[in-house]
């Protein structure tokens, strides 16, 4: 069994993040989602051009659908992590 967590014990605060130490990990954090969204983009879109070149298609019906998608995907992708 756990004992319970004396008064002093539960006024302790933790140790405050210095602003600068914030700022850093909050930069890496967001430019990480970007980087991630535009390489799920990225191979999305180009597996689409590949897709459209050996199916000898005049449209580039795969280069859409599949570059949709990728968007759909790194809007998930960035919205799961910054949830988390």
């Amino acid at each position: 069994m756990t004992e319970p967590l004396s008064q002093n014990q539960k006024n302790r605060k933790k140790p405050t993040e210095s602003k600068e130490n914030k700022g850093l990990r909050d930069f890496g954090k967001y430019s990480t989602l970007a980087f991630q969204m535009i390489v799920i983009i990225g191979v999305m879109t180009w597996c689409g051009v590949k897709l459209d070149k050996v199916l000898g298609l005049s449209t580039p019906v795969f280069t859409i659908i599949l570059s949709l998608l990728g968007v759909f995907a790194g809007i998930y992708t960035a919205i799961k992590d910054f949830i988390k």
